[in-house]
């Protein structure tokens, strides 16, 4: 045929515990990924950084990562249980991004 039958990835991407103040105060946002036909959690975590930029990246992202102390689950499953950054997302998936670090 020629034409492009990709279809788009669509997931809802949420912010806890502090984490949504990185990104503007942003709790829940559905997110709409392209150009690939699988995407990892490690993937979606580089195109975070492009398309979700944040004033402190240091404080939400590891070079390959989320920074210690930001709890990651798909689902309501932890993705330590899910291959981390391994983990490929699935249609509808929602990835909650929670921060446990609290200053004092």
């Amino acid at each position: 045929m020629g034409e492009n039958t990709e279809n788009p990835l669509n997931i809802t991407l949420e912010f806890g515990g502090g984490a949504e103040i990185l990104f503007n105060k942003v709790k829940r946002k559905e997110v709409e990924l392209r150009g690939r036909k699988t995407w990892t959690i490690g993937e979606l975590l580089e195109w975070m950084k492009v398309n979700m930029p944040t004033d402190r990246p240091e404080l939400f992202f590891t070079e390959d990562s989320v920074r210690p102390g930001i709890l990651v689950l798909v689902n309501e499953t932890d993705w330590d249980l899910l291959d981390k950054q391994d983990y490929v997302i699935q249609p509808k998936d929602t990835i909650l991004f929670i921060s446990t670090l609290h200053g004092g």
